[in-house]
């Protein structure tokens, strides 16, 4: 079988589970194309690393604000469709494999299914109504927006796989989806690459326990509350046996620079 992956959001093969899913296939046997963004390290537009055809493609801004997203994400659609186009008529593809966020890729899904007859499979990353609350704290025009791109996503899928049961239910009440068509398909680490090494002390600077986190640091992560938790446990409950760390980098890190400043915390 002939699948073609869009993902908006991240490069392949850095977008972990994406690349997991791209080589299960083809080991299994399937030919897959992946289109996604280019982003640093991650700017050739064309190549093929282990058998899987990457095309990537421009993206003119990185979203901020509600207009920054439209326009990012009118962008990468744009430049999406004339790629699938192109791959359809070069590779050619049974299965369109959609990665969200955002949720506005069925409309590539929906061209080929109803004139080409091909199959839409949609993966559920995000769920993107939330994301938008947190990011805008507001129920307007535009979060009714994403509410109807997620609900006609699951409308025009054949199958959806979801990251979670908590996203499998949202699936099949807020989308509609027939319970036997929405799958658990979990992310996790490559095991042959993660091993268990001995505690290396350093990282808790002299203390007796280390708190991490290793992520994004977007608006939707929370970590303005993790800042202020840690600024409480420290300041109020006075504890001063953790050594906290935070891994990453996101739009959000230069709000989060002055607010680990007012609450007297050392960025490293």
């Amino acid at each position: 079988m002939k699948i073609l992956i869009i993902v908006e959001n991240l490069p392949v093969p850095f977008d972990r589970r994406v690349w997991q899913e791209a080589t299960t296939l083809k080991r299994n046997g399937h030919s897959v194309v992946i289109i996604c963004p280019a982003m640093k390290g991650y700017m050739t537009k064309y190549e093929i690393i282990d058998g899987i055809h990457i095309y990537r493609h421009p993206l003119p801004m990185e979203g901020k604000g509600v207009l920054g997203y439209l326009i990012e994400y009118s962008s990468a659609l744009s430049y999406q469709f004339v790629l699938s186009l192109k791959i359809f008529l070069k590779h050619g593809f049974d299965v369109i494999h959609a990665c969200n966020p955002p949720d506005n890729i069925f409309l590539i899904g929906a061209f080929f299914k109803f004139f080409l007859k091909k199959k839409f499979l949609f993966d559920h990353h995000d769920i993107n109504p939330e994301l938008y609350l947190a990011k805008f704290g507001k129920k307007d025009l535009f979060y009714k927006l994403m509410l109807l791109w997620e609900k006609l996503t699951f409308q025009v899928a054949d199958i959806s796989i979801a990251t979670n049961e908590s996203y499998r239910t949202i699936a099949i009440k807020r989308g509609g989806m027939k319970p036997e068509n929405v799958y658990i398909v979990r992310s996790g680490p490559d095991l042959k690459r993660t091993k268990k090494t001995p505690v290396n002390d350093k990282w808790k600077s002299g203390r007796k326990f280390l708190v991490g986190y290793v992520g994004v640091m977007g608006a939707q992560e929370g970590l303005d509350y993790l800042l202020s938790g840690i600024f409480y446990l420290v300041h109020e409950l006075k504890r001063d046996d953790i050594h906290f760390v935070l891994v990453g980098g996101g739009q959000n890190l230069v709000c989060l620079n002055p607010l680990h400043t007012s609450s007297k915390l050392r960025f490293m």
